[in-house]
């Protein structure tokens, strides 16, 4: 990518964002309350420019918005989401882009623990069970993320 293009294209959000549904064994999963809109979600967050892989967006995004780090228990679902931009969001994004790819990955972790927020982003976490998750979640591709997961390693 040319340095014109580079800085061109850093100046908008990059349309490309990963989804972590984390969970326990036992089949608990963590949701975060978002701040502004309130919403309950599964962690998400966007891919960095230039070039940052969506594995290590997903490690990098669960560690910023809940503190949460491990090295093992992931795993790469191989599955993405495609969705419209939300009207109110469409400044953040390229003019000629109308589309979002989200790649879905899933860390199972051995038991709840406390997830330290960003209270920019979140008010509240909570841990409950799939079915509940997929219930309270408000975007159809949380859901289908979680109805996923659970069908395997729920």
């Amino acid at each position: 990518m040319s340095a014109t293009l580079f800085t061109t294209a850093q100046a908008y959000k990059r349309p490309e964002s990963v989804l972590v549904v984390v969970h326990t064994p036992a089949g608990q999963t963590l949701l975060l309350k978002r701040a502004r809109p309130v919403f309950w979600q599964s962690v998400t967050g966007s891919l960095e420019w230039p070039e940052e892989p969506a594995a290590e967006a997903a490690r990098r995004e669960l560690k910023e918005e809940t503190g949460i780090e491990s090295s093992s228990g992931w795993r790469d679902w191989q599955h993405t989401y495609s969705f419209p931009v939300m009207p109110e969001y469409r400044y953040r994004y390229a003019p000629a882009v109308p589309d979002n790819t989200e790649h879905l990955f899933s860390l199972e972790v051995p038991e709840t623990c406390t997830a330290r927020l960003s209270e920019a982003e979140h008010s509240a976490s909570c841990w409950m069970s799939f079915a509940e998750a997929i219930e309270k979640v408000w975007s159809w591709s949380n859901r289908d993320a979680l109805e996923r997961v659970a069908a395997v390693d729920g």
